[in-house]
């Protein structure tokens, strides 16, 4: 048994990956600030997930900007998970300061206090993203295997919205390695590698086994149903729940590589009890792209609703055209694989979302938002 502590463990990530360790026999603490744009006003009345977990945890309110709390959840820990962070791609780039002080100096005071202070901790996971790798991995014609730059604006707002390499748009998608270029295209994920690589750097030399977790698009039962801000399957849900048209981005062919959150819990634990990790980063993934026009039929399908689906040709800067998962690394070495594909997946979280309130569909807020800071285009 190890005592094990996760940050930010009542979101949807976290709180799944405690109830399947405390299954396991490992005691768990929880440190978390109950995010109202996550959990409600109310948590200890609007989030399931704080509400099924905090009598199953060591629970402490608090935030990852604050030394004190750190010092006291940090206290006889064995393992820290670090999942605590502000996540979405599109607030992130005009909510610079706040992504900046929570997922970068949140790291930062966790990592002094582990290098300056006395502690048991043995092992730090970090939730790295897919994000850090920007566009994905592509092979040109005559040059191989390139990694293109973030798309043009201009090029965009003429409808093309393929990747280019040097002017040359022939190139052929593959899955992303973790040996792949990192070049961010928002301020997410330049502080999902900012976070990355400061554990990676700094555990090593005070004696604690670093694991990283490039995580690609997390889905599936208990994730919110009403931030506006990130998780498209959940965004499309309250839209179609609410009986209203689904706006799609650029042409609908942009794709992501859909995981469901059971393998993402497994992938994780196998991080933290196996040696083979220590040291080593990795993608969690299904290694298959889903493009998005699929998620919104699939999803109108599965709850049986029709709503009128239209491909604006919008688009947000800072978003990424096409990017999946190379599995091979985790799978020699961890021996994963992931079990559930997006077919099932999607019947599991569709059947789980129908057991749920309809959410107030606030997305056009969002987007008011993102228009006038000048990001959705």
């Amino acid at each position: 048994m190890k005592n094990i502590l996760i940050t930010g463990g009542a979101g949807f990530i976290g709180s799944n990956l405690a109830f399947a360790l405390i299954e396991k026999g490992h005691k768990i603490t929880v440190l978390d600030n109950l995010s109202p744009q996550i959990h409600g006003e109310k948590p200890g009345e609007t989030s399931p997930l704080y509400k099924s977990i905090k009598e199953k945890v060591t629970f402490i309110k608090g935030t990852v900007t604050s030394k004190t709390d750190w010092e006291k959840a940090i206290d006889d820990q064995d393992v820290i998970v670090h999942f605590a962070a502000e996540t979405g791609t599109g607030q992130s780039m005009y909510c610079i300061e706040k992504y900046t002080e929570v997922n970068i100096q949140g790291t930062a005071i966790m990592l002094d206090i582990l290098a300056n202070q006395k502690h048991r901790v043995k092992k730090v996971v970090i939730a790295s993203s897919r994000s850090i790798y920007g566009e994905g991995k592509y092979i040109h014609p005559d040059l191989g295997a390139v990694y293109p730059k973030h798309r043009v604006e201009n090029d965009m707002l003429a409808g093309d919205f393929e990747v280019k390499y040097k002017g040359d748009s022939k190139l052929k998608l593959v899955a992303t390695d973790e040996e792949s270029k990192i070049h961010p295209s928002s301020v997410y994920g330049i502080t999902k590698q900012n976070q990355e690589q400061m554990i990676m750097t700094v555990c090593p030399t005070i004696g604690i086994a670093p694991v990283a977790f490039r995580y690609q698009n997390v889905y599936g039962p208990g994730q919110s149903l009403s931030n506006p801000y990130t998780g498209i399957l959940s965004i499309f849900s309250t839209q179609i729940r609410n009986k209203n048209g689904i706006q799609i981005f650029e042409d609908g062919k942009e794709t992501r590589d859909f995981v469901f959150i059971d393998d993402v819990v497994t992938a994780t634990i196998l991080g933290i009890e196996k040696e083979e990790a220590n040291g080593e980063v990795f993608n969690v993934g299904t290694g298959v792209p889903t493009d998005v026009l699929t998620v919104a039929n699939s999803l109108i399908k599965a709850y049986d609703i029709e709503v009128p689906v239209t491909v604006t040709g919008r688009f947000r800067l800072g978003d990424i055209r096409h990017n999946y998962a190379d599995m091979t690394k985790i799978s020699q070495l961890l021996g994963f694989a992931p079990k559930v594909f997006f077919e099932e997946g999607i019947n599991r979280f569709t059947a789980w979302v129908l057991q749920q309130e309809i959410q107030e569909d606030r997305l056009n807020d969002s987007l008011e938002e993102m228009t006038k800071k000048g990001l959705l285009k």
